[in-house]
C-alpha cells in the first residue's frame, strides 16, 4: 500500500483501472484513499471502513482544496477516523445517499419526526440544494440555501377564500429550520475544516440571540378572562392548554385513547421531540379529560372542532385572536402564551426542572434557558428564610 503522508510519493501516484483509489490502512477496519486526478488537479481523498453489516462502506471526502502540505493528510486521515467510528457504532448504514435529498429521506428513515419532514417538504426538497451531491457539497451551496430560507416568507394563515398571510421569517424560526437539515448531513459527513469552503457546517450555524424568553405572562385572573372569552367550539382546546403545559400541536394531536381514565394517565404518542412517553393527570383534570372523551371512538381527537377533525394552527388562531381582544389582553398573547405560564407556573411552584422537562416534552436545558431566573428566585427566597 502506498504511503499516502508523504506528498512525494502521492505525487507520483497515477489513476488506478476504473479510478479505484490508493489506500492507505490506518488501522484495522479503517482505510484512507486517494485517487489522482486525470487532469492534474488535486486529486479526491476517500473513507473506507468495515461495517455492521459485514462489508466496508465507502465515503468520499473531497479535495480539500483550501489545505497545502502536510495539512492535507491530517486533515484527510482525522476524517476517514471519524467516519469509521460512526460505522462501526452503527451510526451510518449501507444504504446509497448520493445527494443532499437522498441523506435528508435516509434521515428520515432512521429518525422520522413531523417537524423534520415538514422542513425538508417545505425547504429542502423543491429547493436546488436537493439535487447537490453530498460528496460535492461546500460552504457557498449551503450559504446560498439558508439565504433562500432566511427570505422566504412565514405564513401566518391560508383561509377557504385563498388568501394567504405572511410575514418575515423571525431568526429563531431560521434556527429551527436549519436545525434537520444540519443534523441529516451530520449524519453522513464529518466537519469541515474551520474557515474553508469544504466546512459545510459553518453555513448551518444557528444565529446568537435569537431565541428569546416569551416574556408575556397571564395570571390566573386574565386566563379566566381569557376563557370566558372564547367561542364555545374553542373553548376545551383553549382550557387544555390552561392545565396542561403541552405544545398546542401536541394537544391537537391527542386521540381519544390516549386517555386511559382507569389509571388517569395520558400517553404522548407525537410531539418535537419525537418520542412517546406517559403523564399521571390529577383527578380535576382527569375529570375533564373524561368529559371531552366520552362517547367517542379511540381513534377519534380529544378535542375536537364543530365538523369533528382535529385543531391546528390555522384553525385556533383566530379564535384565540378574538378571544384576546374581547377579554382586553395584550395583542401578543397566543397559543404558545399559555404553555409559557403553565410552566412558569410549574417553575415558580417549586417542581423539580427535570419534572418540568420530562411532562413538557422539552430538554432540561431548554427549561433553565427560559425559566432558569425563576429558580434563582426560588433559591433567593429560600436562603433568606434561613437567617437567624
Amino acid at each position: 500500500m502506498a504511503d499516502l503522508s508523504r506528498i512525494g510519493d502521492r505525487d507520483r501516484l497515477r489513476p488506478k483501472v476504473g479510478d479505484e483509489p490508493h489506500w492507505q490502512r490506518l488501522r484495522a477496519g479503517c482505510y484512507l484513499g486517494f485517487r489522482p486526478s486525470r487532469k492534474g488537479g488535486k486529486g479526491t481523498w476517500f473513507a473506507r471502513a468495515y461495517g455492521e453489516a459485514g462489508k466496508y462502506l465507502r465515503k468520499p471526502l473531497g479535495d480539500y482544496g483550501a489545505l497545502t502540505g502536510n495539512e492535507v493528510f491530517t486533515q484527510a486521515r482525522k476524517d476517514a477516523e471519524a467516519w469509521a467510528e460512526q460505522v462501526e457504532s452503527g451510526g451510518i448504514r449501507a444504504e446509497k445517499v448520493e445527494t443532499v435529498a437522498d441523506a435528508c429521506r435516509s434521515y428520515l428513515k432512521e429518525k422520522p419526526g413531523l417537524i423534520a419532514e415538514g422542513v425538508f417538504r417545505r425547504h429542502v426538497f423543491d429547493d436546488p440544494i436537493a439535487n447537490v451531491r453530498v460528496d460535492k457539497l461546500r460552504r457557498h451551496h449551503l450559504a446560498a440555501w439558508r439565504k433562500r430560507l432566511e427570505n422566504a416568507p412565514a405564513l401566518i394563515t391560508r383561509n377557504k377564500g385563498g388568501e394567504t398571510r405572511t410575514k418575515s421569517r423571525a431568526r429563531s424560526t431560521v434556527n429551527r429550520d436549519m436545525v434537520p437539515l444540519r443534523a441529516a448531513l451530520g449524519r453522513i459527513l464529518v466537519p469541515g475544516p474551520p474557515n474553508t469552503d469544504a466546512a459545510w457546517q459553518e453555513a448551518l450555524k444557528p444565529l446568537k440571540g435569537a431565541d428569546k424568553r416569551r416574556d408575556i405572562y397571564l395570571d390566573r385572573a386574565e386566563r379566566k378572562r381569557l376563557l370566558e372569552s372564547v367561542d364555545d367550539e374553542a373553548g376545551p382546546f383553549l382550557r387544555s392548554m390552561c392545565l396542561l403545559p403541552l405544545r398546542p400541536g401536541t394537544l391537537a394531536a391527542l386521540k381519544a385513547a390516549d386517555f386511559d381514565k382507569r389509571t388517569s394517565t395520558l400517553t404522548i404518542g407525537k410531539d418535537k421531540n419525537g418520542k412517546p412517553r406517559q403523564i399521571a393527570i390529577p383527578a380535576n383534570i382527569a375529570e375533564f379529560l373524561t368529559q371531552q372523551t366520552k362517547g367517542k371512538l379511540p381513534a377519534a381527537p380529544i378535542f375536537q372542532r364543530a365538523t369533528g377533525s382535529a385543531w391546528n394552527k390555522d384553525a385556533w388562531k383566530l379564535p384565540v385572536k378574538e378571544a384576546v381582544k374581547k377579554a382586553k389582553l395584550p395583542s401578543g398573547v397566543s397559543a404558545y402564551t399559555l404553555r409559557h405560564c403553565v410552566l412558569t407556573d410549574l417553575v415558580n411552584g417549586g417542581l423539580p426542572v427535570l419534572t418540568v422537562a420530562q411532562i413538557s416534552g422539552t430538554s432540561v436545558a431548554m427549561i433553565e434557558k427560559h425559566y432558569g431566573h425563576l429558580v434563582g428566585s426560588a433559591a433567593a427566597d429560600a436562603l433568606a428564610g434561613l437567617a437567624l
